[in-house]
């Protein structure tokens, strides 16, 4: 637990639930206000309000052990969740500490837990992977470091007999509560289609390569949504951005093209600038690519890795898409869609095409397109900015939204853009590409994975 004062004299604030114990001691002594005596939930940050005391008279009130309890808990300073490995039988709990200290995961299928993990290195930066401690429903999970340690957080879970996923965009431009609208959702994976964050750097002041402050900021803009969630990012240009782009290309380049904050600040499978992971229960493999901005590409404003036709990208995503038997694939990406069906010579539109749809976290409006066939929308938390209907586009809204994914075997998988009320604003049955499927692959229970 962590008490520190505030930025005006009087006023404390605790990043974890006080014992009702103390509360009645604290309320007793004429030091909190209002409904501040109310349980304080863990994780949250509340005010204590000292009615006028100096801080000095407020620590005396607390006794000596309350404050070594205090201290004992702090610096665990954020939590979240991701996928190391590509697929859910393990899971990576990620969070920070204020100072190196050692790395402990207590987890289990309820909360007593009785479970661990540890690493003895010091790190501030921690991400311990774990065995999902059940793929059948929810669990618990705890973190330690050294003398800190977290609260126990009861995680979601897998279910048997439906599989959702939303995939949001744009982040670092939102102007309303996205979280709790993901929240609502009831989401088992959380993705993204790119620019996670508005810029590495603050400013005109340059940021290193592996700066990743602006993603501290992403987290504590929804602490429960995050470690609650696995989150698994593909990368947009913003993501990226070390210094001011400028009206024309500068000497040194705007953004670090390896994604080095990024690709350490989240736990992704593979080589983190580009993934897979695979949801076996469901028939269903998302796949994130590198593609932003790529007509910048050869200049101080390239942002990503080579997409031409014998690059390592389309070369790796060529030889993935050949070899993926689910019935449902979707690609991810940060550039426009109908860009990238033009892109090296268009030999990326035919491997493309062989999946079952794509989404990217171009432009900041709600589409989808369908080409061949093949749905290809766009999605954005900030869904009102300026509008590049894709030739294609069978469907555009100026709206702030979010794609969600549902699976359910016996019922057609479905693939909605939904505004951030909730309201279904366009929606898309996805036939499975394997014909034989579910005979071919009979639905097996998550726990079975």
């Amino acid at each position: 637990m962590e008490l520190w004062n505030g930025a005006h004299r009087g006023v404390w604030h605790t990043t974890q639930r006080l014992p009702a114990s103390w509360e009645r001691r604290l309320s007793s002594r004429r030091l909190l206000k209002g409904d501040e005596t109310s349980p304080l939930p863990a994780g949250r940050c509340v005010r204590l309000v000292a009615s006028n005391l100096m801080p000095h008279i407020l620590s005396a009130v607390l006794s000596a052990t309350m404050l070594a309890s205090l201290t004992a808990r702090a610096g665990i300073e954020r939590l979240w969740l991701g996928h190391a490995g590509a697929d859910p039988s393990r899971i990576t709990i990620c969070w920070e500490t204020s100072a190196a200290a050692d790395s402990t995961v207590e987890f289990g299928v309820t909360a007593a837990l009785g479970q661990t993990a540890r690493s003895a290195e010091p790190v501030t930066l921690h991400q311990v992977e774990i065995p999902t401690p059940r793929l059948d429903g929810p669990w618990h999970y705890r973190v330690r470091s050294g003398g800190e340690a977290s609260g126990t957080i009861a995680v979601r879970g897998w279910e048997t007999n439906v599989f959702r996923a939303v995939v949001v965009a744009d982040l670092g431009y939102a102007v309303t509560n996205w979280a709790a609208a993901v929240l609502r959702e009831r989401p088992h994976l959380l993705l993204s289609a790119g620019d996670n964050v508005p810029q590495l750097h603050r400013g005109d002041q340059p940021a290193t390569a592996g700066d990743y402050s602006a993603y501290r900021h992403l987290i504590d803009r929804a602490p429960e949504l995050f470690r609650t969630t696995p989150f698994m990012p593909a990368l947009g240009n913003h993501d990226r951005e070390l210094r001011p782009r400028g009206p024309k290309p500068p000497p040194v380049p705007v953004y670090d093209v390896e994604a080095t904050a990024f690709r350490t600040f989240f736990a992704l499978p593979g080589d983190r600038w580009k993934w897979t992971f695979d949801v076996p229960a469901f028939g269903v493999r998302f796949m994130a690519l590198d593609l932003e901005h790529t007509s910048d590409f050869g200049t101080t404003w390239q942002t990503g890795h080579d997409f031409g036709t014998n690059s390592e990208q389309l070369v790796w995503f060529r030889r993935t898409m050949a070899a993926s038997r689910q019935p449902f694939v979707l690609t991810l990406h940060n550039e426009r869609n109908a860009t990238v069906r033009g892109l090296a010579q268009g030999a990326w539109w035919p491997v493309l095409a062989q999946g079952s749809a794509v989404v990217s976290g171009f432009g900041y409006f709600a589409e989808r397109a369908l080409v061949d066939g093949v749905p290809c929308l766009n999605t954005a938390v900030n869904g009102r900015g300026a509008r590049y209907p894709d030739p294609k586009s069978a469907f555009f809204a100026s709206e702030d939204n979010y794609v969600l994914l549902t699976c359910a075997p016996g019922r057609p998988s479905r693939l909605e853009l939904k505004s951030l009320a909730g309201a279904v604003l366009d929606a898309t049955a996805l036939a499975p590409r394997n014909p034989d499927w579910p005979k071919a692959r009979p639905f097996t229970p998550a726990k079975n994975y």
